[in-house]
């Protein structure tokens, strides 16, 4: 039926679309009065996916790896197979390669291992490589470790800590993380004041042993507290490994040893036929296995 003359006309329902309506992750802002454009486009953003706002990759470490071999000690092909084996340590912990160096000396300096020289000129080979890593082959101590990190203004590794870091990526079973933690909370016992940067210090009162303590000697007892726990936990479990091995002691039994990626896991999954973890990198597996294995009819 038209309106009368004069009427104004009904306006439509609004047509909603077919099927069910979109979804969202919350409801936009409402607009006030007077809000325009810019209002309009900040609720907008507040609705984007959450996974927008929190994917974040890592920022993988750039490394250079410096070797330091005595003169007269190994030749350079070693010398090169010692850096091509940090490089895939390096590899295995999750950071990229982007140069090595390295250079013989006579002994090492107290005070950065290397020349400071040497020292000097690996500044330059770090802002030529963006490199924010620097690998050791040889073994630092805290004093060395501490003077190359003020210097080169970057984190320094040995190859002892980058295999502890490792062994903390793989270990799996409680046992081997306690030894994992064992070894890193030992190494790190005396770099402590090299990696502790909060140096304030607590004031004496009720229930502080004398006048005032730092937090780093806090910290050193807290750690040889948890060392003596961990030492404590570790006594049991060999004393349960000892028992396990008694009741085996009548069983014939063999033993599977090599270097790191040598493929033991492989041989021990081919002769036992279990669904064993096995990977192309170093310290790939770490916790010590026992499997039945059927040789010519005799287990």
């Amino acid at each position: 039926m038209p309106p009368a003359p004069g009427a104004r006309a009904p306006r439509a329902a609004p047509r909603r679309p077919l099927g069910p309506p979109p979804r969202s992750l919350g409801s936009p802002l409402p607009l006030r009065r007077g809000e325009g454009a810019a209002s309009l486009r900040v609720t907008r953003r507040r609705c984007l996916p959450i996974r927008q706002l929190i994917d974040i990759q890592p920022l993988t470490e750039r490394a250079l790896l410096v070797g330091a071999p005595r003169k007269g000690s190994p030749d350079a092909t070693q010398v090169e197979e010692h850096l091509d084996e940090l490089g895939r340590l390096a590899d295995t912990a999750g950071a990229e390669v982007v140069g090595r160096t390295y250079q013989r000396i006579e002994a090492p300096t107290p005070n950065w291992y290397l020349g400071q020289g040497k020292v000097e000129e690996l500044k330059g080979v770090l802002a030529r490589t963006g490199s924010t890593l620097v690998l050791f082959d040889e073994a630092l101590s805290p004093v060395q470790g501490t003077n190359l990190e003020q210097a080169l203004a970057v984190r320094v590794m040995d190859r002892t800590e980058l295999i502890l870091d490792i062994f903390a990526i793989g270990a799996r079973s409680a046992e081997a993380k306690m030894q994992v933690e064992l070894a890193q909370l030992e190494y790190l016992l005396p770099r402590l004041t090299r990696m502790w940067t909060h140096l304030s210090r607590i004031r004496g009162g009720i229930g502080l042993r004398g006048p005032g303590e730092t937090q780093l000697e806090t910290d050193r007892r807290a750690i040889r507290r948890k060392l003596s726990l961990l030492k404590k936990r570790l006594e049991d479990v060999a004393d349960h490994r000892a028992n396990q091995r008694q009741g085996r002691r009548a069983c014939p039994s063999a033993a599977l040893v090599g270097y790191t990626n040598a493929g033991k896991s492989s041989i021990l999954r081919a002769l036992s036929g279990d669904d064993l973890f096995v990977e192309d990198r170093l310290f790939a597996t770490l916790d010590t296995l026992t499997r039945e294995v059927d040789v010519g009819g005799y287990r």
